[in-house]
């Protein structure tokens, strides 16, 4: 009995110091190693929590829940469902008109032609609508994105720009088209278009002139019945970009409108318009047109203060400005348009070609008034009598008289000299017969005696004032 006690004591004990030999061998093992190794057999569960844990906390992205339309085994058209709809047909057909929102932001205005009538415009033509045949289910509401791939096979908007003359839809790298999907159906179609369109302009006042262009968007199909368009944000529905300038023009606003179209074989239609104002600027003007032209005008004012006999001087002078502001004439009209009426700049040139035409037919006056005169003197210097060899009296020095008096008194003079009264007598019956003719003859003498010089000095005058007034008229006007 006591055998059998001892024995059971002894084999309690052994187990007792092999189960506390085995921890502390354990433990020296595992001494320094991370505690997830300490447990047996769940190291790598805990290793998998503990990355899972430290991905969510580092990375925004792996705290969405998953999403369908992220899966990479679901296909885009399979979601629309675009195989399940005829997506040639508008969105509520049979119904009310669909809304479509449009907002622009313009990018660049490219250039403005006169001579062409239009100009060019490079922006962002966005499109807003509801079609309930693209919406999805989503559990975190996100959008999807779509390139220009997917626009061939769902209804869009069918956008064309009214009278455009050339436009394009930019293609580098790809097709510049984005297409964004709302889960409940909310589409937003972006396109970058660059468009050159036709632009009335009015140069009636040119270059003093500002001119109003506005680009035009309408559907091509759809009536007022089928699709409205409309401003999404009114006026702030038009964005522009504040680094965009031109040469000759200071853009001065742009504003939005809308108005219906009628065609007479199709109906009403909505239409959009972009209208902005352009202010030429006129400094370059000043510079290539209006000051060359001013100082050809004060050029052929030097041909006044040349003395009348200097031909050689003052013709070439003359003709030169007139060939000089033909020469500007033309050089303007080449880059404007051929309209049929005259521009404000075609008065400024055409009167200062006047006043330069005008110094040459003044120096032309002058010359044939001068050789006028000159004549007249030569014959009146002819008439006069010759007294050599005759003694005169004193009558017949104070007076003048023709040939043919002279001729007359020759036969009432003798050899000898004798004779005086009767050659008195008949002085006086011929002055008071003839006193008439002679007072005619003097009168005309006198009238012809025209100062040249006057024409000149009056010129210096006349021309400058004239000229000068026409300015302030011409800036008072059109400025």
């Amino acid at each position: 009995m006591l055998t059998t006690s001892f024995v059971g004591i002894c084999t309690l004990f052994i187990l007792w110091a092999s189960t506390v030999f085995a921890d502390s061998r354990f433990h020296l093992q595992t001494k320094g190693v991370p505690e997830v190794y300490k447990q047996g057999s769940r190291p790598q569960r805990h290793r998998r929590e503990v990355q899972e844990e430290t991905h969510k906390q580092g990375s925004p992205v792996f705290k969405r829940s998953p999403d369908i339309t992220k899966s990479p085994l679901t296909k885009s058209e399979q979601l629309l469902r675009i195989d399940d709809h005829d997506f040639t047909m508008r969105p509520g057909f049979g119904g009310p008109a669909i809304p479509v929102g449009v907002d622009v932001q313009v990018e660049s205005l490219d250039s403005i032609s006169e001579v062409d009538m239009d100009f060019t415009m490079t922006l962002y033509l966005r499109h807003y609508w509801k079609d309930e045949r693209l919406s999805f289910p989503s559990t975190n509401n996100q959008s999807m994105t779509f390139d220009g791939r997917l626009v061939k096979k769902i209804w869009v908007p069918d956008m064309f720009f009214v009278h455009s003359k050339r436009s394009f839809i930019h293609d580098t790298t790809t097709d510049n088209i984005m297409l964004r999907v709302q889960p409940d159906g909310k589409v937003l179609y972006s396109l970058r278009v660059t468009v050159t369109a036709m632009c009335n302009m009015d140069f009636s006042r040119f270059p003093l002139d500002t001119q109003s262009c506005s680009l035009e968007i309408e559907s091509y199909a759809y009536t007022e019945d089928d699709l409205m368009l409309y401003w999404k944000n009114g006026n702030e529905s038009l964005k522009t970009d504040e680094r965009i300038s031109l040469s000759q023009f200071l853009i001065q606003e742009f504003h939005t409108t809308t108005r219906l179209a009628f065609y007479s074989s199709t109906g009403w239609y909505n239409r959009l318009y972009i209208n902005f104002t352009l202010r030429r600027h006129i400094f370059f003007f000043l510079l290539q047109t209006y000051f060359p032209a001013t100082l050809m005008v004060m050029l052929s004012w030097v041909s006044f203060w040349i003395d009348r006999r200097a031909v050689p001087a003052r013709v070439p002078l003359g003709i030169t400005t007139v060939l000089t502001m033909s020469t500007i004439i033309t050089g303007v009209n080449a880059s404007m348009p051929r309209v049929s009426y005259i521009k404000a700049v075609d008065i400024y040139l055409w009167v200062s070609f006047v006043f330069v035409f005008l110094s040459v037919l003044e120096y032309a006056a002058v010359n044939y008034l001068t050789t006028v005169q000159e004549r007249k003197e030569r014959k009146l210097r002819e008439k006069l009598p010759c007294t050599c060899g005759v003694p005169q009296p004193r009558v017949m020095m104070d007076s003048s008289y023709s040939d043919g008096e002279v001729n007359n008194l020759s036969g009432f003079v003798s050899e000898n000299g004798e004779k005086e009264d009767r050659i008195m007598v008949q002085l006086a019956l011929n002055t008071e017969r003839n006193s008439n003719r002679r007072k005619s003859q003097r009168a005309s003498y006198v009238s012809m005696r025209i100062d040249t010089h006057a024409i000149d000095k009056y010129s210096r005058i006349i021309f400058p004032a004239a000229y000068i007034l026409f300015n302030l008229i011409y800036w008072s006007i059109f400025s």
